[in-house]
C-alpha cells in the first residue's frame, strides 16, 4: 500500500471515529497498534468490531468478509463506510443485527443514568 493510501485510509479512520462521536458513540482510531484482527476504530459497543472503509469503488462484500475475519467468533463486524461527498454508512449482515442493537443499549444504558 503506497504512503498516499496509507494516510487516506487513516484521515478516514479518523473522520469516521469522528462521525461516530457526533452521534453519542465514543470511539477513536486504533492505528492497528494491537495487530492485524483489531478494529479500524475502537468504540464504547461492546463486541463490535469496525472496519472503516474511505473509497469511491467498495466491494461491500469482501469489506465485510475481512471485518468479519478479524472480528472472531465474539464480535459483531460492521464496515462504517463512504465515499467522497457522501455520509458515513453502516453494513452488517442482517443476522448481527440483534447483537449491534444489544450492544447499543448496552452503550447507551452505560452513559444515560436511569429515570
Amino acid at each position: 500500500m503506497g504512503l498516499r493510501s496509507r494516510r487516506k485510509g487513516q484521515r478516514g479512520e479518523r473522520e469516521a471515529a469522528e462521525a461516530l462521536a457526533a452521534i453519542g458513540v465514543a470511539a477513536r482510531r486504533t492505528g492497528q497498534t494491537c495487530g492485524t484482527d483489531a478494529p479500524d476504530v475502537e468504540t464504547a459497543l461492546p463486541g463490535v468490531h469496525v472496519e472503516v472503509k474511505r473509497c469511491e469503488r467498495l466491494n461491500l462484500s469482501q469489506a465485510l468478509g475481512q471485518a468479519t475475519r478479524d472480528a472472531g467468533p465474539c464480535r459483531t463486524p460492521i464496515v462504517v463506510h463512504r465515499a467522497n461527498g457522501k455520509p458515513w454508512m453502516v453494513t452488517l449482515r442482517l443476522s448481527d443485527l440483534p447483537r449491534l442493537a444489544r450492544a447499543v443499549v448496552e452503550a447507551l444504558a452505560a452513559i444515560v443514568p436511569p429515570l
